[in-house]
This record gives structure tokens, C-alpha cells and sequence, in this order.
């Protein structure tokens, strides 16, 4: 029999969920199987799949799984998830993984440019954001896997929230949802705005292509996406913008700034490939100019306020535009 008894990173979760991070070396047939073959008792009484936990329960589950010894009775203490394989090169973490924010329930972490939010396609294993988030979290001994409450563009730098907790991560989650995190960032458009302060607000839909996702804008079957801007420097035929997102599509600043005309510098899927190109040359700019500078939000009574500054790369960008 395997015991656990429900703390606050599983609670107000349904029991199927549960059993599926807790025990995630686990095939879906397994929990299956144990929940219809009544295996499973919380608080000694035998339970569904829709169940919701509360913290102080206690699970029973009458099986052997393959990733607990046999006969074994445990509780989640901070060597539930440890004991797996290594998820990141400890000296890729150490350069790679930057800390804006330490708290108990959550971290701030300052993302550099060229490092996916998530493992996927074209990432090497093991040097993703939340790959290294994890090999931190064990070093760490948490009790918890370290989640993302949000991504950022692998193309972009800057500032991303991550739970240390299962409740935390539901409670980031809904205030994203409300958009009560405000997130500011700082980009380089093509082009002199008209107005040195405005709204873009048009609907973006996503379309999938063998080149990619991209967001289109304008589109009536599109969601609602407001975008807000504020001119910090005209820069001889640049704009040095400070955004605000109102809402949070997927890369919604350089659809909507490449819809107006002004697409980010550097932008190799919504710029113009030619002015990147040149750019590049110039001014040496290898990457997209947009950085998330700031997150600010409330937090258990207190307001929470986090800055970055602009990266050396993107400094030296401005500094040279500027001698122009």
C-alpha cells in the first residue's frame, strides 16, 4: 500500500490529477484501472476520479507502483521528486539561470535571449527555462516542480513569473486570467510613431504553416488584443517604445507593431528581413529588441514590483543609434 497525505501544493485538486503528477512515471491505464477497481481510499473511504482533495487528507492506494518499491508507505516530503534523473547541466543553469526575485511561494527569474521558455523542437534537451528550473528546484530540495505561470518568446529577454507551490501557481494563474500582473516591456520599432502615445487594438487569430506560428491581426474570427505604448526615444528613424499588455496572446507585441507598420528590429518572423539584415551589419543587433523590463502586482497585501534593465547587447544598440 502507498500512502499520501495531501499538502498544499495538491490541494483543492481532483483525485485523478493528483495521482497523475504524483506518481508521473505512471501510464493513464494504471490510474485507471486502480480507481475502477476501487484501490483507492481517501480518508478510508473508497473514492472516484472526480473527488476533490483537501489539505490533511489522506490517500491510500491498495497497488505497487513500478515507481515506488514494492510494499512502500510514503508522504510527500522534499525527496518526492527528487530522486529523478538529472535535468539540466549544473553549469548551464549556473550561467543561464538568473534569479530578479526570490519568495517563498514563487520566483522571479530574468530569462536571457535564445533560451526556450519550454522543451521543444530545435531545444536541446536540458537547456530550456523550465529544465533549468527543475535542476534548481532539486538542488533545492523543494517539494515542488518549479512551474512557469507564463512563457516568454525564446527571442525575447526579461522577466517571468514561476510558482514554487501547486496553490501559488493556481493563484498566478488567476490573476494573469484577471490581468492583474502588469507586464512592461521595452522594444525597438522600424519607423517614428505619429503619436508619441497610443492603443493598438485589433483581434489576433493564430495560423499554423509548416514555417511556423504566426498571429494574424484584424482578422474578425480573432481574440480581443489590446496592446498600449508610450514613446521613451526617437532615435533617427527608430522608435524606443515602452509597452504595456492589456491582454496576453502569443507574440502579440510584434503582431501587433508589424499590423501598424513598425515591426520589432530584429524580428525574423514578423520584421522585414532586409532592414534586420542591415541592421545587423551596422549595429551588430543579432537577436529581437524586446525585453521584459517589469512585472508588478499584489501579492498577499503587498505590492510586487521587479525590474531588468535593458541587456549589454540592446544598450549598445541604443548607445549606437544615438550617436547617428
Amino acid at each position: 500500500m502507498i500512502t499520501r497525505v495531501i499538502d498544499r501544493n495538491f490541494a483543492n485538486m481532483r483525485l485523478d490529477r493528483f495521482l497523475r503528477q504524483a506518481f508521473p512515471n505512471e501510464p493513464l491505464s494504471t490510474f485507471f484501472a486502480i480507481l475502477r477497481k476501487k484501490k483507492v481510499r481517501v480518508n478510508g473511504v473508497h473514492a472516484k476520479a472526480p473527488q476533490i482533495l483537501l489539505e490533511g487528507d489522506t490517500v491510500d492506494i491498495y497497488e505497487n507502483f513500478k515507481s515506488v518499491p514494492a510494499g512502500d508507505s510514503i508522504t510527500p516530503t522534499k525527496k518526492s521528486w527528487g530522486t529523478s534523473p538529472e535535468f539540466a547541466d549544473r553549469n548551464f543553469v549556473k550561467e543561464n539561470l538568473v534569479i530578479a526575485l526570490e519568495k517563498e511561494d514563487f520566483v522571479v527569474l530574468d530569462k536571457p535571449s535564445g533560451i526556450a521558455s519550454q522543451p521543444g523542437t530545435g531545444t536541446r534537451k536540458g537547456e530550456s527555462l523550465v529544465e533549468m528550473l527543475w535542476q534548481w528546484g532539486k538542488d533545492q530540495q523543494l517539494d515542488f516542480k518549479p512551474t512557469l505561470a507564463h512563457r516568454l518568446d525564446e527571442e525575447t529577454s526579461g522577466l517571468i513569473i514561476a510558482a514554487l507551490h501547486g496553490d501559488t501557481l493556481r493563484d498566478l494563474t488567476r490573476l494573469l486570467r484577471e490581468h492583474k500582473i502588469q507586464k512592461t516591456y521595452i522594444a525597438l520599432i522600424k519607423g517614428n510613431l505619429k503619436k508619441d502615445a497610443g492603443t493598438i487594438n485589433a483581434s489576433l487569430e493564430r495560423t499554423d504553416s509548416k514555417a511556423g506560428s504566426k498571429m494574424k491581426a484584424g482578422t474578425e474570427s480573432g481574440k480581443k488584443s489590446v496592446t498600449h505604448y508610450v514613446v521613451q526615444q526617437h532615435l533617427n528613424g527608430y522608435d524606443l517604445v515602452k509597452v504595456n499588455l492589456e491582454t496576453g496572446r502569443m507574440h502579440q507585441i510584434r503582431a501587433h507593431f508589424e499590423s501598424i507598420g513598425h515591426p520589432l528590429l530584429g524580428d525574423t518572423r514578423y520584421g522585414d528581413f532586409e532592414l534586420n539584415r542591415e541592421f545587423k551589419k551596422e549595429f551588430g543587433l543579432k537577436r529581437l529588441f524586446l525585453h521584459s523590463t517589469r512585472l508588478e502586482f499584489d501579492w498577499q497585501g503587498k505590492r510586487i514590483i521587479v525590474d531588468s534593465a535593458l541587456p549589454k547587447e540592446l544598450r549598445d544598440v541604443v548607445k549606437a543609434l544615438k550617436k547617428k
